[in-house]
């Protein structure tokens, strides 16, 4: 899957963006028609231990899914993210294709 990440005001380390990209991986085994992945990596501005957010936007055809997570590290975000969006994918595999059915 094509991942896109975005580090905003600073510069994220090739083994984040690694396991970013292997996380993103895992969701295709959920939904088989995603199309691409944005990850926006922010480090918030406050005094509190959960400052670093993670937002996810997943393009699949038809709808773009999107979650936002906080958390004390940008892999603790990474994770929940995956889990809340794995279950969104879930979801939408479980709906009936056709209304009328």
């Amino acid at each position: 899957m094509k991942v896109l990440t975005q580090a905003v005001h600073f510069k994220a380390d090739g083994k984040l963006l690694d396991f970013i990209q292997k996380k993103m991986d895992k969701l295709e085994l959920f939904y088989d028609r995603v199309i691409d992945a944005e990850v926006f990596l922010h480090v918030l501005n406050t005094s509190e231990k959960e400052n670093k957010m993670v937002e996810l936007k997943l393009r699949v055809p038809g709808e773009t899914f999107m979650v936002k997570k906080s958390a004390p590290t940008f892999e603790e975000c990474v994770d929940l993210c995956a889990d809340s969006m794995r279950r969104k994918l879930r979801q939408k595999n479980d709906k009936p294709k056709d209304p009328q059915e």
